[in-house]
């Protein structure tokens, strides 16, 4: 991994995910999921997690209406999701591994911004909670005129908030769908967790098992903190 390009590169600007890269949500999504499934009596379908992750949560809404064949509860499944999802958030607030160092060091030396599909208040108060709310100079969420990832427009508008060509910076993305994203938008792309195999694999210039990789610390020190 120390000879990969992205590893010798400065970039200006760094736009992070929150859910799943910087806060440990993607677990209560999943189960908010499966308890709003069960609460009107319906059962998740196979392989609904993956299809689901990084989707906005309206679309999501949509998605588990559609898939369950239930299209008249899109708005009831919609309503219904968020709010398990809040509970649990309210509950359990944890940030990934590396994600607090990661962000506190960059913050020092680099214009930062998140960019998600989840609402505003959830974000932030996530990132308060945390104590890594005062890190970000910017919070891009989905919304009028913002079309939720895929569509690059997050990242987009977080890479010019920050006063920076696209391509001058970096995204640090957990999900398919927000690595499409930011690469639509021009960004380059850290992605976390399990490389996928065949071309998913390729959605991200370089995959780390998590902000705490060792070499990915080093990388952060030496060209971001130095």
């Amino acid at each position: 991994m120390t000879a990969h390009p992205i590893l010798s590169w400065s970039p200006s600007a760094i736009v992070f995910d929150c859910d799943g890269t910087l806060m440990d949500t993607e677990r209560h999504w999943q189960e908010a999921r499966n308890i709003t499934f069960r609460s009107f009596g319906l059962k998740p379908p196979a392989g609904f997690g993956e299809r689901a992750k990084g989707v906005h949560y309206v679309e999501c809404g949509a998605l588990m209406a559609e898939e369950a064949g239930k299209p008249d509860l899109v708005d009831d499944l919609t309503e219904a999701l968020l709010r398990h999802f809040t509970a649990l958030v309210d509950e359990d607030p944890v940030t990934m591994p590396g994600a607090s160092a990661l962000v506190r060091l960059a913050a020092r030396h680099r214009p930062l911004a998140v960019a998600s599909n989840c609402p505003r208040e959830m974000v932030e108060s996530c990132l308060d909670r945390a104590g890594l709310l005062g890190c970000f100079g910017h919070v891009v969420v989905a919304g009028e005129d913002v079309r939720p990832k895929p569509q690059p427009d997050v990242y987009s508008v977080a890479a010019r908030l920050c006063g920076v060509p696209p391509e001058e910076a970096l995204a640090v993305e957990d999900s398919l769908t927000g690595m499409e994203s930011a690469r639509r938008a021009g960004l380059r792309v850290l992605g976390t967790g399990p490389c996928p195999p065949g071309p998913d694999g390729e959605a991200a210039d370089l995959w780390v098992s998590s902000l705490a990789d060792p070499e990915l610390v080093a990388w952060a020190r030496d060209h971001i903190g130095a």
